[in-house]
């Protein structure tokens, strides 16, 4: 993998004579207060404003600001006319716009389209303070209120949309978001290398329009330039050096062999066409009109995502070429250390007052210690956006943090919330190759079983671990992040450390599934890894005098699944005592390689062709409500749905009162719709199942 500049390594821009703000002026007066007549770079977010690590707009502007760049913050403002856009005046630089920490068409609309009544990003919880589209109506407004000043998108929204993507909320494939945006960047992932570079260039008077070399981002242009040699994206699964590491989970592809890699990645074969190819994706109007070349444009885009060998990207959108740089080089522990140890006041800005903010009350004792997954699930956000590279803190930094935590966050208690990321326990493991890793193609590395080149040592995080609750003042610290336990259970020492000291009671993994048909199209293990992570969650438990439990997450009506598999689930949980509370059905986020399946009924996850594996999709919110509730068989008013169910697919044996029996054939009186219903109590284990992916 080439060396990116050190983002710390900036001579800082002039600006920085002013100093660091104790919160990012959100007002003029705020400004004058500071001394400034200007901003050089405004943030727009749909967000309430918390100057916390875990809000990405309180990173990217703590960033920019140690640059020594002015910026400011514009949270949640009236969309309906240009004003609240112009409140802190012209940037010098450029406009920086997100949704922010959520997709806004998933902030706001359930997986059944229904609308949310709340927003846990907005004071209060309040509902309906973002826009639809957020990025595409703030950058209107923005464009309405500064015709010439430069836009750069980002954020998961933006990055998540940036080339012809299917939008489940309207049954379509819209183009990229850099047209319907009229944006003049898009900067994917999370973007703090990029976004330095680019101020940096801007400062010192380059056109936004002439940077066009910059990892991560997206911009359109008309052509391929001189010097650039062009491919075919139908062409790539036929060439054998591609397939290599790139067949989606085949066996084969387990193990690569570094020799031959060596071989095809020399100067004078790989290295130099490859700096300078691109990858023509079939066009806009192409993959709109066939959701075959659509499923082919989204396993061409999932492979071609290493930042290590990744070629650049381009479609044809009309008259316009989006192109798509490859993906930014992971950030280096010393650069993580310095983004997350900027001076964030761990707080919302005061002009909330009392009101509460209620994500930030779920993750102001917590700390990240870690970006990215490369568990590769198909339905999840997590590696489009943040890359499967993990990129680490050091532990003298995330030391430092919960030091900070206790000193100045206010009504911390003594308890650190969580120690996490994207996945609890990917801290410090990686590839066991810089130069395979470098060159892999694989989506996943940890399916269809953890490769053999991934070293599964969880030592620095037991490690990191014990001396985090060590820390004067800390009385526990506790896992929230999602435990990867098919890795966890390869390191019994760690599952035990978990078991005994950072677990409140519960603890959450995400089976998904249980049956071959969907655990193979979301790239999940099979219930055996459940199996075996539980023995030893619960023995480990058994022997701290310890009554825990696991918290299984599940999903319904992803693509693959069967009402068969539905049926075959619910009998699972009926045995095993689980009632869950709360339940999702898959929600196609754009980009996802399940929405691809989705949408066009083809697996990505090989090559794709005219005759290539169909997968089931469960479509219709009939269909969608039955597998919620097969996952909810305890609710009366699901059973009459699952009686019918039953009986027309030859499984009425399972209606009755017997223990091997899923329904009764009775019903409550005031029972009988199809709704959710009111939470019944489990006499043995009263705990909630949800499911909250993509993130």
């Amino acid at each position: 993998m080439e060396a990116a500049r050190d983002i710390t390594g900036y001579r800082k821009y002039w600006a920085s004579r002013f100093g660091t703000a104790p919160f990012l002026p959100m007002s003029r007066a705020e400004m004058d207060a500071l001394g400034w007549d200007s901003c050089d770079i405004i943030l727009v977010t749909g967000d309430a404003y918390v100057d916390h690590p875990s809000f990405g707009m309180a990173i990217v502007g703590r960033t920019l600001e140690a640059q020594g760049f002015r910026v400011g913050i514009i949270a949640q403002p009236d969309w309906h006319s240009a004003a609240a856009f112009g409140a802190l005046g012209r940037p010098n630089l450029f406009f920086g716009i997100t949704a922010g920490n959520m997709d806004s068409m998933v902030n706001r609309y359930t997986s059944d389209r229904r609308v949310r009544s709340d927003d846990a990003y907005t004071p209060g919880g309040e509902g309906g303070r973002r826009p639809d589209r957020s990025v595409i109506v703030y950058a209107q407004r923005v464009r309405e209120a500064f015709r010439d000043v430069p836009i750069v998108v980002g954020g998961i929204e933006a990055s998540l949309r940036r080339i012809a993507h299917f939008d489940y909320w309207s049954e379509k494939v819209r183009r990229s978001i850099l047209l319907d945006a009229k944006a003049d960047l898009l900067v994917f992932g999370n973007a703090e290398r990029q976004l330095c570079e680019l101020a940096h260039r801007l400062g010192a008077g380059e056109r936004i329009d002439s940077i066009t070399d910059l990892r991560g981002t997206a911009f359109l242009r008309r052509g391929v330039p001189d010097g650039w040699l062009e491919v075919d994206s139908s062409r790539i699964d036929d060439d054998a050096g591609e397939q290599r590491g790139a067949s989606g989970g085949q066996p084969e592809a387990v193990a690569v062999d570094v020799a031959s890699l060596a071989a095809r990645r020399s100067p004078s074969a790989s290295r130099t066409p490859r700096a300078r190819g691109v990858v023509r994706l079939p066009s806009f109007e192409s993959v709109s009109a066939d959701p075959t070349l659509y499923a082919h444009a989204s396993r061409i885009l999932h492979t071609e995502s290493n930042p290590g060998n990744a070629r650049a990207l381009v479609q044809r959108h009309g008259d316009v070429d989006v192109w798509l740089n490859p993906p930014p080089i992971p950030l280096t522990s010393k650069e993580m250390d310095w983004v997350y140890e900027r001076a964030y006041q761990r707080r919302p800005h005061p002009s909330y007052g009392s009101a509460e903010i209620p994500a930030y009350k779920m993750i102001r004792f917590s700390i990240a210690i870690q970006r990215g997954c490369f568990g590769g699930c198909t339905f999840c956000s997590i590696t489009e956006h943040e890359g499967r590279v993990i990129q680490n803190r050091s532990e003298e930094s995330v030391l430092r943090e919960i030091e900070k935590v206790r000193d100045t966050v206010p009504g911390f208690t003594g308890v650190i919330s969580d120690l996490g990321g994207p996945t609890a326990n990917m801290y410090r493991i990686a590839c066991k190759s810089r130069e395979i890793e470098s060159a892999c193609r694989r989506p996943s590395c940890v399916y269809p079983g953890i490769c053999r080149n991934l070293q599964t040592d969880h030592s620095a995080l037991i490690e990191l671990y014990r001396k985090a609750r060590a820390v004067p003042g800390v009385k526990k610290v506790l896992i929230a992040s999602g435990v990867r336990y098919d890795l966890a259970s390869e390191s019994p020492e760690y599952v035990r450390e978990l078991a005994q000291h950072h677990v409140g009671g519960y603890l959450k993994i995400a089976p998904e599934a249980i049956s071959e048909g969907p655990l193979s199209k979301m790239m999940k293990p099979g219930i055996g890894s459940y199996d075996r992570f539980k023995a030893l969650f619960e023995r480990y438990s058994k022997e701290a005098g310890k009554e825990q439990y696991l918290i299984p997450y599940f999903i319904a009506a992803h693509p693959g699944t069967t009402d068969g598999d539905m049926l075959e689930l619910a009998l699972w949980l009926k045995k095993n005592g689980f009632r869950a509370d709360q339940v999702q059905a898959f929600l196609p986020s754009p980009m996802a390689t399940a929405t691809a399946m989705y949408h066009s009924g083809r697996n990505p996850l090989h090559r794709v062709t005219r005759s290539s594996e169909k997968v089931v999709v469960p479509k219709g919110l009939k269909v969608r409500r039955l597998h919620k509730a097969f996952l909810r068989y305890h609710d009366a008013n699901n059973w009459p749905v699952l009686r019918e169910a039953l009986r027309r697919m030859g499984r009425a044996d399972l209606i009755g009162n017997g223990k091997h029996q899923l329904v009764p054939a009775w019903q409550p009186a005031g029972a009988g719709g199809a709704g959710e219903g009111r939470r019944k109590p489990c006499a043995t284990r009263p705990f909630r199942t949800q499911h909250t992916r993509p993130k």
